[in-house]
């Protein structure tokens, strides 16, 4: 508040000093105007009538003494010259009365003695009187041109007196703004002095005491309290930093409580981390016992109902017959089942690698590897021009080989399968579809697809385990990615997927084993059907 009065009051007299000042500058302003526009102007004018009058006299006096008309003509040039000096001076002149008024008489005197004196001389050495001239020159022309002469004197004299106050004006409107400015200096020091000792005591000290409380609770005193002393906006900082200050004991206690609860999260996860390793190990020998121990039985299960079905076929009744191909059946299913998922628990754990794949040539094997059931269903398979992404080319031929086995198995009867693969860049991954004309999935089944061992017809109709897409999309997560059904196709199913965009790696790692893929089963090649 102390200082917002002080501040207030040398405002306003440094406001009152600037207009004084500024009301002497222009009038200083004023009167050097009329130094330099009008009084110096006018001193000059007066001169030139003084040597105008001069050069009369001079012309007048002698012609009368030769009769030579270049004296003559010096008259009439000095009259001319009086005459244009005296029009020059009157406009200047004009708004000041008793200039005016001197002009007027100088120039009636001027002309008296012209009319009585240098005229009728001129006229008497015109004529060829000389001597009479000369009387006339020599009798009155002393006293008028001598009073002529006061007259521009005492003009000249007034605009001197006129130029001497003027300056002496100016002089004294400079003096006073010089002492209104050493009057602002002095303001100026004595409130800046005025200002430092407020500062030091409303300010400096307040806010040295608040440094140290906030150095306190730095330090770690966190139940230091922070009083709020001073002005009220320093008092409202203290107020504002010791809420701060609350704030955050009450968070300092809420983080220590989360991190012993952390702690205790910690501890149970590297006990569930434990768990599942000996759970993985358990898995793997379990996926060793059912690729080996498991599949041994069964293949004596598949055997020996193969051999009842061939030795006794129709030595049974009929009944006997099916019940003997529903255990062949179920027992090589069972193996399929078991193989597929082995495969499918393999896909990422053994891995040679990302390189460098080049999508069409890896399309181009695929075809060519599957030339035979394209062949047999008339099928047609096409691809734009497919990018070059990082991942494991064995796996990605899955992936593709897959979603081409599963558009030729998905077909419509009375349709060839047309097949067309796409890709386009979206920011940073590659998104690439397979559209085919087949079949199709309804919109309500677009995730159930991708689960494992999930079938929408019966095996009849399709044959196969189901575990097609559920290894793509396993593939194209592995690498990142993600896959989904795109339902806006009118016919047919669009199945797309993303790979990110490789970036430059300086020291790839060394390729390791080479993976174990899905076991094809049937007639199909390197797929694994979806539904």
């Amino acid at each position: 508040m102390q200082m917002t009065s002080l501040s207030l009051a040398v405002a306003v007299l440094l406001g009152v000093i600037a207009t004084a000042a500024m009301v002497n500058a222009i009038a200083n302003r004023d009167e050097l105007n009329a130094v330099l526009n009008q009084i110096a102007p006018m001193r000059v004018d007066g001169e030139r009538l003084l040597a105008a009058l001069y050069q009369q006299q001079s012309g007048v006096r002698g012609y009368a003494m030769t009769g030579d008309g270049a004296d003559l003509t010096s008259y009439q040039d000095g009259v001319a010259a009086q005459r244009a000096a005296a029009g020059e001076m009157s406009q200047l002149v004009r708004d000041r009365t008793a200039l005016r008024d001197q002009l007027s008489r100088v120039e009636s005197e001027i002309g008296a003695w012209r009319t009585a004196i240098a005229e009728p001389a001129l006229a008497r050495a015109a004529a060829g009187d000389l001597p009479g001239a000369q009387t006339v020159v020599a009798d009155a022309s002393p006293a008028r041109f001598d009073t002529a002469r006061a007259r521009v004197d005492d003009l000249r004299g007034a605009i001197g007196g006129l130029r001497d106050r003027a300056v002496a004006d100016a002089r004294r409107g400079t003096e006073r703004i010089v002492q209104l400015l050493i009057i602002a200096v002095g303001i100026v020091v004595l409130a800046g002095a005025a200002l430092a000792v407020l500062l030091r005591f409303l300010i400096i000290r307040p806010v040295d005491r608040l440094v140290g409380d906030v150095q306190a609770v730095t330090a770690g005193e966190y139940q230091h309290p922070i009083p709020d002393s001073g002005p009220p906006e320093l008092a409202r900082l203290s107020r504002g930093v010791d809420q701060m200050r609350q704030r955050i004991v009450a968070e300092l206690a809420e983080v220590r409580a989360a991190r012993t609860a952390l702690e205790a999260a910690n501890q149970q996860l590297e006990q569930q981390a434990t768990e599942l390793t000996r759970s993985n190990r358990d898995l793997e020998q379990f996926a060793y016992v059912a690729s080996h121990d498991l599949q041994e039985p069964l293949r004596k299960v598949a055997s020996f109902c193969q051999l009842l079905q061939r030795r006794y076929a129709g030595q049974l009744d009929e009944r006997a017959d099916q019940y003997i191909y529903f255990a062949v059946d179920g027992a090589q299913r069972m193996q399929r089942l078991i193989n597929d998922l082995l495969a499918f628990s393999r896909i990422g754990r053994h891995t040679s690698g990302f390189t460098a794949v080049d999508l069409n040539a890896l399309t181009a094997d695929i075809v060519d590897q599957l030339d035979t059931t394209i062949s047999r269903a008339q099928a047609e398979v096409t691809w734009d021009d497919l990018p070059v992404v990082q991942g494991d080319e064995p796996l990605l031929s899955a992936l593709l080989g897959n979603l081409v086995s599963n558009s030729i198995k998905f077909r419509r009867p009375e349709a060839p399968p047309r097949i067309h693969l796409s890709a386009r860049r979206v920011d940073d991954e590659w998104e690439i579809g397979c559209q085919d004309n087949g079949i199709g999935i309804e919109a309500e089944f677009a995730d159930k697809v991708f689960v494992i061992f999930q079938r929408l017809h019966p095996k009849e109709a399709y044959p196969g385990t189901g575990i097609g897409l559920a290894v793509a999309k396993k593939i194209v997560e592995y690498h990142g990615g993600r896959i989904w059904l795109d339902t806006s196709p009118v016919a047919g199913s669009l199945v797309k997927f993303t790979l990110p965009v490789p970036v430059p790696v300086e020291d790839p790692e060394p390729p390791a084993e080479t993976p174990e893929l899905p076991e094809a089963t049937d007639d199909e090649h390197l797929t694994k059907e979806t539904v």
